[in-house]
């Protein structure tokens, strides 16, 4: 094994090398103020009110293109609902104290691609198809921009190659996307993705290219050939501050939600979310933006998979991007396809060094377990991947490390009973109903 040494000097690593579930407190998290400055350099706070206008401006090709956005103006947002038979059935089955509400972000239902990755695939794409047409003068940031649905700008943008490498969610919303646009578009999909998200976007007109090996294997080659086509754009997971700018937008998003629904986010009513996390693009950008409106009001966990865990040991380690699950002694295989990925996002691992609170591992037969409870319920279904954000929860006050984060942070029972917990269903909107019966009835 590559790290033995490091095993053998660090408990937590060797905990996470044998594959055991663990709750891990990121003990570089620092107060948001003195994190704050240094982050404005990176993504400030005017970067994401631009990429929200960005987004607003598309919202007439939206509506034109896709019926479905019609209901919520051509904005690509999600319901937030409360789940208190899921929560009570938790704490039922896993002999747990969830304090507080228990709340659940449907990303899972987004418009046009069915998951958390419809927000930063998407508006990448959108940015890359303006930012081309701009050039060229074919549109002006005054003019309606449903002129991207005429036959002239699709035949324009058919010039230009849009590729990207996935494991499934990112491929399909950039592949729906591209193509709606008029792009050509060619995803590179890593061996855990599955068939129906390969069958599904080669329906929507991308050509779908397969590899026997990970996710980076999958990125890495994505990105070559794109390398070698001068009208190709590679969209990239590991690195994008663009990808990373449309999940921001999210957390403002989601102020306007609670302040609707009353509720308040302060000291004394904390917000916790629980993110699932494959390479960290997603979660990280949602975070990032939640940190920035809440500060240290709000506490965000990702959660992976225990034979997956790449951001985990991207920071525990500090080797961002160069730390690899297999050279902890891990597989890199899982059944929350979303999320296996082996390797991490610098750019990622980097910025939410100081940001986040800890990070939840996760059994691959729990995911179906939580699919099955969340279903019989609250009659919601998403994808085995989603469903690893409810070990959160679960565990926050069961684990002594995580207890011992509560009372660092001033969580005590009190401001606990005022809590809001969100789990942050990333998928499952697409899924096809055969496949829907087949994880109902998946045990392992």
């Amino acid at each position: 094994m590559k790290y033995e040494n490091l095993l053998k000097e660090n408990p937590t690593l060797k905990k996470i090398s044998e594959a055991k579930e663990i709750a891990w407190v990121n003990e570089r998290y620092l107060p948001f103020d003195m994190t704050n400055a240094v982050c404005q350099l990176i993504v400030s706070d005017e970067d994401i009110d631009s990429a929200a206008k960005r987004l607003e401006r598309f919202a007439a090709f939206l509506k034109k293109e896709f019926p479905e956005t019609q209901s919520t103006n051509g904005l690509i947002e999600s319901d937030i609902i409360e789940i208190p038979n899921m929560k009570s059935a938790l704490e039922k089955e896993y002999n747990c104290s969830i304090t507080g509400k228990l709340f659940m972000k449907k990303d899972s239902h987004l418009a046009i691609a069915g998951s958390i990755k419809a927000r930063g695939g998407i508006y990448e794409v959108l940015k890359h198809a303006e930012d081309l047409a701009l050039k060229e003068s074919i549109i002006l940031e005054n003019d309606s921009y449903e002129k991207f649905a005429d036959s002239k700008m699709k035949d324009f943008l058919s010039q230009y190659t849009v590729q990207v490498g996935s494991t499934g969610n990112l491929g399909l919303s950039i592949g729906i996307m591209s193509a709606a646009i008029g792009f050509k578009v060619k995803v590179h999909m890593s061996a855990d993705a599955k068939q129906w998200k390969k069958d599904l976007l080669r329906s929507r007109g991308a050509e779908v290219i397969e590899y026997t090996e990970d996710y980076s294997k999958a990125v890495a080659e994505g990105r070559r050939l794109s390398d070698l086509d001068e009208k190709s754009y590679f969209v990239d997971d590991e690195k994008s501050v663009n990808l990373f700018l449309g999940y921001a937008v999210a957390a403002k998003r989601l102020k306007a939600q609670l302040d609707e629904m009353n509720i308040s986010v302060d000291k004394d009513h904390p917000l916790i979310v629980y993110l699932p996390t494959g390479v960290g693009g997603a979660p990280g950008g949602v975070s990032y933006g939640l940190k920035r409106i809440f500060k240290d009001n709000v506490h965000c966990f990702f959660v992976e998979p225990v034979q997956c865990p790449s951001v985990l040991l991207g920071i525990e380690t500090q080797l961002f991007e160069n730390a690899n699950v297999k050279d902890f002694g891990l597989t890199g295989k899982t059944e929350a396809d979303g999320l296996a990925c082996a390797s991490p996002s610098s750019f990622v691992t980097r910025i939410m060094t100081n940001l986040l609170s800890g990070d939840f591992t996760v059994e691959d037969r729990k995911l179906f377990d939580y699919l099955r409870l969340l279903y019989s319920t609250e009659n919601e279904q998403i994808e085995p991947s989603s469903c690893a954000a409810f070990i959160g929860p679960v565990n926050l006050l069961k684990e002594d490390s995580t207890l011992e984060y509560c009372k660092k942070q001033n969580l005590n029972e009190d401001r606990l009973k005022n809590a809001t917990h969100i789990v942050w269903a990333t998928g499952g909107k697409m899924v096809p109903e055969d496949i829907r019966k087949q994880y109902l009835d998946t045990y392992l």
